[in-house]
Parts: structure tokens; C-alpha cells; sequence
């Protein structure tokens, strides 16, 4: 149980740890990359407004643009009048046929006529005024009839972008590795009062069984000789050899149960003919139903065998069964399954019911847990059953989870590992 909660929480503090560097890094990276589009296209909107070209610049400017204002403001350092000079772009015109015109690849070494030709050819068969052509940003308008496509080389912008990217991502994963390595080094020490009294807890338990079961055999054996004293037909004593069988066994499935949940429980793990010993088991409840006129199916597959604990099944076997008797309705149907699956083994049982809540049927192997509480003096034991058919489940390399298709049944399946 422990390491399971130490895994649990180690899981959930790198996850956590994960989705807050994601956000991070994504809102981060998304609003580099919206940085980039919107100078670019800035800058492409004061070409297109001019001509393809950048303002004039003479004792002043000769002409600004409202889009333009931007490009000059003194006030921003990353507008710098320089902008004109160091940005490298081409323009194509295409006719209303789409044919090309005309070309302008003054202001760029890195694309001739052709591959400009190509660039364009391409983005006249597309939608959208705008967007990115290898590592050229476009903006295509239509002047007087025809449509000019300006391509702004964003290369150096985009390298940047992407290396970002690269860097935040690894320092992402870098950090995440640190702090699960430090989480995998603290998670013990955060672990360990939790540790130290589940510990305490099932030694309480366990060294509380074993104590009461002396002072239970006194009374047992105290009312056997008032018995014969009394008589055989004293209610009280009755009574008293019953109620001290009841916690007789209460004791005992505690102390079984403390024991199954060890980090490693005792039980002797060997070979034995899985399908013999549930339908052994299961022959001793064909009786009880019939006298209680349930129908029994058991379907078993032969020749099942497990390597675990053949007296732990046994019980694990005994108390579903128990349980689908308990539970199950007048004149209802009660079926055992029991097959291979893969490398597992499935054991199946299943009984209607009159109603069974399936907002609930996640608490059904809880301690003391009981469904039907307004049935207590009638069904007799005491939550505990489906505890222990869970701990032995476990013990066996297994899971054992509950179902209900329609509120009407419950199934009851245990996975148990070869």
C-alpha cells in the first residue's frame, strides 16, 4: 500500500510539474511566434502600401503612411529606422489569368526569377492573403486588376524562433528530470510518517487479535461449563456462543487481512489445479441455493491452473459466492465463471439483485463497507469479506473490480496473475 502511494504521488508531482512547464512554455513559444507574424506582416503592409518599396527618407520623411508610423517611432527600440535597409524581400505581379508579368528580386540574393516565378505559381492556386511560403512571409492584394504578392525573408526571425523552441523544450525536460529525481529522493521521507503508522496501525490490529482471542476462549469456555450447569436450552448462553464465535471470526479475518496487506504477504506460492479447487468450493454453496430456490450456473474451464496460494483462492472463491448469495434476490441466479484470459486467470461471479447502487460499487471493498445496511441482522457478516477477497487478489499479482449493467445485477470479477 505504501509503495503504491509513493508511486501515486511521485506520478501526480511530475505530472503536475509537466503540465505547468506545457503551459509555460507554450504561451511563451505561441506568443514568440504571434511576435514574429505580426512584425512581419507590419512590414509587409508598408510595402504593400508603397509600392513594394519602404518609405523615402530625405530631410524627413517625404511620405508616411499610417502604417508606416510604426516602422520610424524613435521611441521603440525594435523599430528601427534601419528596418528598411536590413530587410530582404521580392515581388511578383500576376495577371487576372494568373500569369506572371513581372518580377522584382532586387532586394534579395537568396531567390531569382524562377524560384520566384515558382513561389507565386504556387500561392495562385491557394486562399488567403497572407501567410508563409518556406521561410518567406506573403502578403498578396490586388492593384489596378491585377494581384502582387510581396514575400518578406523571415528566415533569421524564424531560425530564432525555432531555436527558442529547441532550448525551451530541453530545459523544460532537463528541469523535469531534476525534479523527479528530487521527488523520487524526498518522496521516502515525505512517505515515512504515513509509513510508520499504517505500520502501527496493522500491528495494533494484529497484536489486538491475538490478544482478544484469549479472553474469547475463556468466555467460551466459561459459558460451556455454565451450560452444563444450566442446561443446553439457555437462551443466554446460546447467546454468549454466539456472539463469541462472531468475533472469533471478525478476529481472525483482521488479522488475515493485516497480513494479506503486507508489503510482501506470506503465503506460499505453488502450482495447483485452479479449476478443481473452485468447483470443490463451489459445490458446497450448490446446497445453499437450493434451499433458498436461487438458481446455481458454474461454468468452469478445465484444466486452469495457478502458480499462488491454493487456500487463499479457496477463501477468495468462498467469500464471492457467499456474497452472491447474501445479496441476491428471491428466486434469483447466481453464476460462477471461471476462465483464462492471456497470460491471467478471470473469475467471474454473478447474481441479481433488486437494486444495486452504481455510484457506490467503488466502496464495495472498502473495510466494514456494507451496500444494503438496512439488511444487517438478516445477511449476517461484516464488510469485511470483499476486503480480503481484494488483498488476496492483489497478493496474487491481480485486481478484483465490481460492475452492474443495469442496477438489476452485480458482477463481481477477479484478475488473477499465472
Amino acid at each position: 500500500m505504501i509503495k503504491k502511494l509513493r508511486r501515486k504521488f511521485i506520478a501526480i508531482s511530475v505530472l503536475s510539474v509537466f503540465l505547468v512547464l506545457f503551459v509555460i512554455m507554450s504561451a511563451i513559444n505561441i506568443l514568440n511566434y504571434t511576435r514574429v507574424v505580426n512584425d512581419s506582416d507590419k512590414v509587409l503592409n508598408v510595402l504593400a502600401e508603397n509600392n513594394g518599396e519602404f518609405p523615402k527618407h530625405q530631410n524627413g520623411f517625404k511620405h508616411r503612411s499610417k502604417s508606416s508610423d510604426w516602422l520610424f517611432d524613435e521611441l521603440s527600440p525594435d523599430k528601427s529606422p534601419e528596418l528598411p535597409y536590413e530587410s530582404r524581400y521580392f515581388t511578383v505581379r500576376l495577371s487576372p489569368e494568373g500569369s506572371v508579368t513581372s518580377v522584382d528580386t532586387g532586394r534579395i540574393a537568396a531567390v531569382d526569377t524562377d524560384t520566384a516565378r515558382e513561389y507565386a505559381e504556387e500561392l495562385w492556386e491557394k486562399s488567403g492573403s497572407s501567410g508563409f511560403v518556406s521561410n518567406y512571409r506573403y502578403l498578396r492584394f490586388d492593384d489596378c486588376g491585377d494581384t502582387v504578392i510581396i514575400f518578406l525573408d523571415c528566415r533569421s526571425r524564424m531560425d530564432s524562433f525555432r531555436s527558442f523552441l529547441i532550448y525551451s523544450v530541453a530545459v523544460s525536460l532537463a528541469g523535469m528530470v531534476a525534479v523527479a529525481g528530487l521527488v523520487l529522493l524526498l518522496s521516502k521521507m515525505v512517505m515515512k510518517p504515513v509509513q510508520e503508522s499504517y505500520e502501527k496501525q496493522k500491528s495494533f490490529i494484529t497484536d489486538a487479535g491475538h490478544e482478544i482471542k484469549t479472553p474469547l476462549t475463556i468466555i467460551d469456555a466459561d459459558a460451556t461449563i455454565l451450560e452444563m450447569d444450566c442446561g443446553e436450552d439457555n437462551e443466554w448462553i446460546s447467546d454468549i456462543h454466539s456472539q463469541v464465535k462472531r468475533l472469533s471470526a471478525l478476529t481472525k479475518d483482521l488479522i488475515y487481512l493485516s497480513r494479506m496487506e503486507e508489503e510482501s504477504p506470506r503465503v506460499q506460492m505453488l502450482d495447483f489445479p485452479l479449476s478443481d479447487v473452485i468447483i470443490e468450493t463451489a459445490q458446497s454453496f450448490q446446497s445453499l441455493a437450493k434451499v433458498q430456490q436461487k438458481e446455481f450456473i458454474v461454468d468452469v474451464e478445465p484444466m486452469l491452473n495457478l502458480c499462488g496460494d491454493e487456500k487463499a483462492i479457496t477463501q477468495l472463491v468462498s467469500i464471492l459466492l457467499d456474497n452472491a448469495l447474501k445479496y441476491s434476490d428471491q428466486n434469483g441466479t447466481i453464476s460462477l465463471k471461471a476462465y483464462s484470459k492471456g497470460r491471467n486467470v478471470c473469475i467471474e461471479v454473478f447474481n441479481t439483485a433488486e437494486n444495486v447502487d452504481t455510484s457506490q460499487l467503488g466502496r464495495l471493498f472498502d473495510r466494514f463497507y456494507r451496500a444494503d445496511k438496512s439488511r444487517n441482522s438478516q445477511t449476517g457478516g461484516y464488510g469485511i469479506g470483499l476486503s480480503i477477497a481484494k488483498a488476496v487478489a492483489e497478493a496474487h499479482r491481480g485486481r478484483i473490480s465490481a460492475a452492474s449493467a443495469d442496477g438489476k445485477s452485480l458482477t463481481i470479477t477477479a484478475v488473477l496473475g499465472r
